[in-house]
């Protein structure tokens, strides 16, 4: 987005000084890592306040960190939805799942399924699922390692994607869940601090400027001359005439100096320099809402013409409600907690943690639109945060502020890379590896080297959605296939295995159907294009009813009350029970596996 110049040593100072302090703090991890419960879930040790803060630097993720405040740059407040979906989708956890899979005693997701209903095939589903949303979630978080790269210190894309998976593997592979715990915990803190201090210095800058309301009556306009090298080929509207001084190929002819722009569609070749005049209209990205002030902040005032807002938010919001619960690399970290009411503390916290973070985003979206609309026409509105120093600040300022952005949204890839890598290598070990290599620590390491290659080569590719859509799509899979099954497995005795195969077939198929069509660019407008796009309100209810109509054709095991009881009693009452009648499931673990009777 930017040249490289006076800011690339300081951001690479930055990105290599939150490398070294992630393998550092990794390494003490480490020393505590000797057990393959240690791997896996810590040893069940961790306590509420220490785990909180580590579910909240694996949660705060590229969408969280880079993907919201470019939502708002673009879309306004419609995009206010996605942080507060991210943190109220734990009250939903907390009051339904949180306690009783705590004590289900479980390793991953797919220990869960067949400790519930005994089954095999269940568990299968369960793990291909856990490590397909796995890389739809990883996918963003390496795209956005390249794209923060790029953009602070030009960089090609591959070289920031490299490093988060070099890093992450290495932390995954020496110490595991014990060795992760202490690094997502110590980068929450770090991403917390390096997005709240400088919305004190950009705030001032502002009000010193007698910037304008991002809110302002028209449509974005360059507060200060302009210019941008733009890393791809884009096709843009043209609302209203603007004169640009383009370097480059303007529908296929070649320009070298100032070009009057009329209203329609004009094509950008990639590796063009354009300077936007102060002042000038900026033109945007074909298919995204071009909206004036007063639209930008109203509900749905933006959206194109039959675009359906209120089915989009509607669907957004039950997606990342019920997909928290969904989420293989959140759930594993309540594996970790000591009990059932440790798991609720931790969720209380989390909460608290998450709605501290989810005050600044916002901030930098709005001061986007007047100092960076620019991004608007390059189509990479998610480099918001990371510019927003160098527009606003003095030099002096600007490179140790952006400096300090690029290392939390650096520690935002590594921290949620790391869990997401720790939750899909463990299935992967637990029940897709083979031989000797199966439940075993070696392989849960060769496991992790797998989860990160596939989403790792396919983040090379440009993606058609921006940070936080494709996060959100994973929500979407997440909540049409685990939290049916989690809700009912945890709630409705009658669940059977027959019910769950096939509503996690249903929902699983349809929701990543969606996805994949939307992610390869298909379409996204109409009501074909909310539907796909936002899959969740649809999706969500179809695998409920599956799982709910499949398995009322049969009654479940005799033994699916005694599962419940376990899922329900306080730990206390819990284990008496366990000691005065051997219940017919144990939990699973890599050592230890005992199938429960179908």
């Amino acid at each position: 987005m930017v040249s490289p110049g006076s800011q690339t040593w300081p951001a690479i100072v930055a990105i290599v000084l939150v490398s070294i302090a992630t393998l550092g703090v990794g390494a003490f991890g480490l020393r505590l890592s000797r057990t393959t419960s240690d791997f896996y879930v810590a040893s069940r040790v961790v306590g509420p306040r220490w785990n909180a803060s580590a579910i909240g630097g694996e949660y705060l993720s590229a969408a969280s960190f880079l993907g919201i405040s470019g939502l708002i740059l673009l879309l306004g407040i419609d995009a206010l939805w996605y942080p507060v979906g991210y943190t109220a989708g734990y009250l939903v956890l907390l009051a339904l799942v949180a306690a009783p899979l705590r004590r289900s005693g479980a390793y991953t997701l797919p220990d869960f399924a067949e400790i519930r209903l005994g089954s095999r095939a269940v568990r299968r589903a369960a793990a291909l699922l856990v490590v397909g949303i796995g890389w739809l979630y990883l996918l963003p978080q390496f795209e956005g390692a390249g794209l923060a790269m790029r953009t602070v210190t030009g960089a090609p894309k591959w070289v920031g994607t490299a490093l988060v998976v070099v890093v992450v593997v290495l932390n995954v592979v020496a110490g595991g869940m014990r060795s992760i715990t202490f690094v997502q915990a110590f980068q929450f803190w770090l991403k917390l601090t390096a997005i709240a201090v400088p919305v004190l210095l950009l705030a001032l800058a502002w009000r010193v400027d007698h910037g304008p309301d991002p809110a302002a009556p028209g449509v974005p306009v360059v507060h200060r001359t302009t210019t941008v090298q733009l890393p791809a080929t884009v096709r843009v509207d043209v609302t209203l005439p603007v004169t640009l001084i383009v370097h480059g190929d303007v529908d296929g002819d070649r320009v070298d100096g100032p070009v009057l722009l009329q209203p329609g569609t004009v094509e950008l070749a990639g590796g063009s320099t354009v300077t936007l005049p102060k002042g000038e209209p900026v033109p945007q990205v074909v298919g995204e809402p071009v909206s004036t002030g007063p639209q930008w902040a109203a509900p749905g005032a933006g959206s194109a013409p039959g675009d359906h807002p209120l089915y989009r938010v509607y669907s957004l919001l039950l997606a990342l409600l019920f997909g928290t619960m969904g989420l293989p690399h959140v759930l594993v970290r309540f594996y970790t907690n000591p009990d059932g009411r440790a798991a609720r503390r931790t969720t209380l916290v989390v909460i608290g943690l998450l709605s501290a973070f989810y005050l600044f985003p916002p901030f930098y979206g709005a001061m986007g639109r007047i100092y960076a609309p620019d991004l608007l026409m390059a189509g990479r509105t998610d480099a918001v945060v990371l510019l927003l120093p160098a527009r606003m600040l003095p030099s002096s300022l600007s490179q140790p502020v952006a400096a300090l952005l690029t290392a939390g949204a650096f520690a935002a890839f590594l921290s949620t890379s790391s869990g997401l890598t720790v939750s899909v290598s463990g299935v992967l070990s637990q029940d897709l590896l083979r031989g000797r290599f199966r439940g075993s620590v070696r392989g849960f390491q060769l496991g992790a080297v797998i989860a990160v290659a596939v989403p790792g080569l396919l983040s090379l590719a440009t993606l058609r959605t921006s940070l936080a859509d494709t996060v959100g799509l994973a929500f979407a899979v997440a909540a049409s296939t685990f939290c049916p099954l989690l809700l009912l497995g945890v709630w409705w005795r009658r669940l059977t295995a027959a019910g769950a195969v096939a509503g996690l077939a249903v929902g699983g198929v349809l929701s990543s159907a969606a996805v994949l069509v939307t992610i390869a660019g298909g379409s996204t407008s109409g009501l074909l294009g909310a539907l796909l796009s936002q899959p969740a309100a649809w999706s969500v209810p179809l695998a409920f009813a599956t799982m709910v109509g499949v398995s009322m054709l049969r009654r479940p095991p005799a033994w699916a009350g005694r599962v419940m009881v376990r899922l329900h009693l306080p730990e206390g009452l819990a284990r008496d029970q366990e000691e005065a009648r051997p219940a017919p499931v144990r939990a699973l673990t890599p050592a230890a596996r005992t199938r429960t009777p179908s």
